[in-house]
């Protein structure tokens, strides 16, 4: 076969996170294929109840646009451990999210992400033990780029080791992964370029694709994900007073935190009390694709 990184031997499984790198790594897979994936080449996209509207209708756009099937995925409790639905029927309020919370009886944090592990990783294994795939036997085709290379090997890592009683031991079979945008030594800007043209910032009037995601940075595809830094968190309390208030009510019932360092009732009361104080931000947190870098850690339930 020829060198072009993007041209896929299956039986894979592409991971279609929502965000813009996953959905152009999409593109140019498909491009390298004729715009037809094989048969044993499948797309899917996890939602956990939590992604924005806007998430939602970019993968219902390109899975329009480009002709390809996208099997929307939701989180289950018991097997199949998942159900497909559809852009109409997807969760919108964090309904898969919450039935994870009230089964654990406890909350993710970033010491624990489970929320990633379930409602994204182990939601599409199971998807693909669905279809007779076996665990190892597949290739799980990851949108990481080049730029992200130690999210690649934390990444590798979890595909080959896996921590069991606070050890890591060999995962038997080990998972195969694929990294095509890392082999075609893609960076962000040139996914930001494909979607927004030349200058490659958002918002954008020049639109090569005809459409994007239309979401800036900073917002992600999750709504107010814990792993993003307590300075972007205040921005989107500032710039959309709802967003927050579904994982404030989850703390309350749980009596319990995503974030040990803030309760998110906190972050809402301290934006209320200085709304127009900005805290100081990390740019990587600009550049987070919910269950694209967040992998499993352990093998508990």
């Amino acid at each position: 076969m020829s060198g072009n990184p993007y041209l896929i031997s299956g039986p894979a499984l592409i991971s279609f996170s929502g965000g813009r790198t996953s959905a152009y790594m999409l593109h140019e897979i498909l491009r390298a294929h004729g715009g037809k994936l094989p048969d044993d080449v499948l797309v899917a996209f996890a939602n956990t109840g939590k992604e924005r509207e806007e998430t939602l209708r970019f993968v219902h756009e390109c899975g329009s646009r480009w002709g390809v099937k996208v099997h929307w995925l939701e989180w289950r409790k018991g097997s199949p451990a998942f159900e497909e639905v559809g852009f109409n029927s997807a969760s919108r309020d964090g309904e898969p999210f919450k039935a994870l919370i009230d089964w654990k009886q406890r909350l993710p944090n970033s010491f624990e992400r489970w929320c990633t592990e379930f409602l994204k990783v182990k939601t599409l294994f199971a998807f693909a033990r669905s279809l007779g795939l076996k665990d190892g036997s597949y290739a799980e085709t990851i949108g990481l780029r080049n730029d992200e290379g130690h999210r690649i090997l934390k990444a590798l890592e979890n595909a080959n080791f896996v921590k069991k009683k606070g050890v890591m031991v060999p995962r038997e079979p080990a998972r195969r992964l694929s990294f095509p945008l890392a082999k075609a030594k893609v960076v962000k800007i040139d996914v930001m370029r494909f979607w927004l043209g030349e200058t490659g910032r958002f918002p954008s009037e020049d639109l090569p694709q005809g459409f994007d995601l239309g979401l800036d940075d900073y917002e992600g595809n999750c709504d107010f994900c814990f792993l993003k830094g307590k300075g972007i968190r205040k921005r989107i309390i500032r710039d959309r007073p709802s967003a927050p208030l579904w994982w404030r009510d989850r703390e309350a019932e749980q009596n319990g935190w995503f974030d040990k360092r803030d309760l998110v009732a906190d972050l809402i009361r301290q934006v209320h009390e200085n709304p127009s104080f900005f805290d100081e931000v990390d740019d990587e947190e600009y550049d987070v694709e919910c269950g694209l870098h967040c992998a499993p850690e352990s093998e508990a339930a």
